[in-house]
């Protein structure tokens, strides 16, 4: 058992780091429910141009499209992870890694591809686990700019029809629901179809359509439009599902602290009714010397 002073000390260090975790979690619910709105905002135009291009590539419309078809020349594949530039968010940063490392483990293709990291989390990880010759987006962050996504879109698509990779991979927090998020690896090129949840309503995608002009070139200006659309979602889905788990970290470490701060406030209660009881017994033992 501690001294008054420094167990007083240790409560006030408690309490300030209390109001910091308290503060911090108000700004994640903050920037969460901004973020919110613009991942939900984007995802029905996302998921109806995904599910147009895919029913078209399915039907036979375009085949041999360049972003349909894998190279023919024989390339590795390129992995982008989105992490987070800062911590202090739980398990995320944790999860992409290992979900990233995971997946370059299990891939030759893509462990001796290409690889390019959005976060500064993410690519610390990567320098610590031996992986050095990758490309590092700083200029993207928690808020993420759909021309730079664009721009992002763009250089893999050239890349794509150049054969310069058979395949690109994005590695990110899939979104679903406050609740609810999971680390998932899409396939953006070739561009292929999503896969369906059980008990997913699958009926917007049985639907016929008639096309003008012709199916396979509104094709050639659907699957650019699909992959940028594609990306940006992934990058707006991280964005939300760091502030979640930012949110539900700051919130944990508040309640951590605020039982610290009541098991300490015991403690000094208990040492200053010690002083308290030992500073009497001292007193009526001096006072009885002196009869």
């Amino acid at each position: 058992m501690g001294n008054a002073r420094d167990i007083k000390k240790r409560m006030k260090a408690v309490g300030n780091i209390k109001r910091i975790t308290r503060t911090m979690q108000m700004i994640a619910t903050s920037k969460f429910a901004k973020a919110q709105q613009a991942s939900l905002a984007s995802r029905p135009y996302t998921d109806t141009l995904f599910g147009l291009v895919a029913q078209l590539a399915d039907a036979g419309v375009g085949e041999g499209h360049a972003l349909l078809t894998k190279p023919s020349a024989d390339s590795n594949e390129l992995t982008l992870m989105i992490s987070a530039d800062r911590g202090l968010c739980g398990p995320y940063n944790g999860t992409m890694v290992r979900t990233t490392l995971k997946h370059l483990k299990s891939d030759p293709s893509a462990a001796n591809g290409m690889i390019e990291v959005v976060g500064k989390k993410g690519a610390g990880a990567l320098k610590f686990n031996g992986y050095t010759d990758f490309t590092h987006h700083t200029h993207i962050g928690d808020k993420p700019a759909y021309e730079d996504v664009e721009r992002l879109a763009d250089r893999f698509m050239q890349m794509f029809v150049d054969g310069e990779v058979s395949a690109v991979r994005v590695v990110y927090m899939k979104y679903y629901s406050a609740g609810r998020q999971r680390p998932e690896i899409l396939q953006l090129l070739p561009f292929s179809a999503p896969e369906v949840e059980a008990g997913e309503d699958t009926s917007s995608m049985s639907d016929v359509y008639e096309f003008s002009p012709d199916a396979d070139s509104l094709l050639d200006s659907l699957l650019p439009a699909a992959v940028k659309a594609v990306l940006y979602q992934c990058f707006n889905d991280a964005v939300v599902s760091e502030h979640i788990a930012r949110m539900v970290a700051m919130k944990a470490a508040t309640d951590n602290a605020g039982k610290m701060g009541g098991l300490l406030k015991r403690e000094f209660n208990r040492v200053r009714q010690t002083q308290i009881t030992t500073e009497l017994t001292e007193i009526i033992s001096g006072a009885a010397a002196l009869e």
